[in-house]
């Protein structure tokens, strides 16, 4: 139970992916030991984050199955006693393969599972990305509960749907996390837009969870994870490299910001509506 159910103190483990899955999973375990003795609530790891990002290795790390690296997942949030939003693994189940999102609380049990609906489909200057060639898309929205109370999740491209969002605010989320690979493209140009404009829409807390930037690979990662108040002010942020970046989040602003701008008051629901 945190002390403080009005403040979370927050993690984001911006890791960068080895090719090594045992190498990259003790990076891992080291940097959520060294959140756990910094005091951290709930600690972020990013999107993909022991699978390199490339579609040559979905298959391949997907064939091991998921559920070693999810068993791992659960092991450290039980042993360091905080909330995990387990980045996202390749989950297969039958003939289909899912980018999802895990969540566990503090006695290691599964709060949320996410699988990605938006799939990265694009054709950009010097990049054609197509993760439906290897993915099927997820068809829920995601939100789950804490002791800080509801939170919502979701992963990556899913950023650039504004409803999906919304779906999630009108459930009752105070903070929606998302596990990301933005591109050295898509991040300088949409990465904080994006993420300063969500926290915007739904007077919420978003927080950005990065892989570092691994130079000379096939995809290379933006970075810069960050973390958005409910106004949209960026109150963290880091570069590209490979560090954990902190923060407190007061959900007291929520209330605060949501009575000076009542924006969900004002929802006009006889004309339009976001249904969950």
């Amino acid at each position: 139970m945190p002390v403080n159910e009005q403040t979370i103190r927050l993690a984001v483990l911006q890791l960068r992916t080895e090719t090594d899955y045992a190498q990259t999973m003790e990076k891992a375990r080291r940097m959520l030991a060294e959140a756990a003795a910094h005091g951290t609530d709930i600690a972020v790891l990013p999107e993909m984050f022991a699978c390199p990002y490339d579609r040559a290795y979905f298959k391949t790390f997907a064939a091991r199955g998921h559920e070693e690296t999810v068993a791992s997942l659960s092991a450290w949030a039980k042993e360091y006693g905080l909330i995990l939003v387990g980045g996202s693994v390749p989950e297969r189940e039958g003939e289909h393969l899912y980018n999802t999102a895990f969540v566990f609380d503090a006695e290691g049990l599964e709060l949320a599972r996410h699988r990605k609906v938006h799939l990265f489909d694009v054709d950009l200057p010097g990049m054609r990305f197509h993760e439906s060639h290897t993915f099927t898309p997820g068809e829920a929205v995601t939100t789950f509960e804490t002791a800080f109370g509801t939170m919502g999740l979701a992963v990556c491209f899913d950023l650039r749907f504004p409803e999906l969002f919304r779906a999630m605010a009108v459930r009752g989320a105070k903070v929606i996390f998302l596990p990301a690979q933005f591109n050295l493209t898509t991040g300088p140009a949409h990465w904080e837009l994006s993420l300063r404009s969500r926290a915007v829409d739904n007077e919420l807390f978003m927080v950005g969870a990065s892989a570092a930037r691994y130079e000379g690979f096939s995809y290379e990662c933006w970075g810069h994870s960050t973390v958005v108040d409910p106004l949209g002010t960026v109150i963290a942020s880091c570069d590209e490299t490979e560090q954990i970046l902190y923060s407190e989040l007061d959900l007291g602003r929520i209330d605060t910001v949501r009575q000076q701008l009542p924006t969900f008051l004002h929802l006009r629901r006889d004309v339009y509506e976001v249904t969950t």
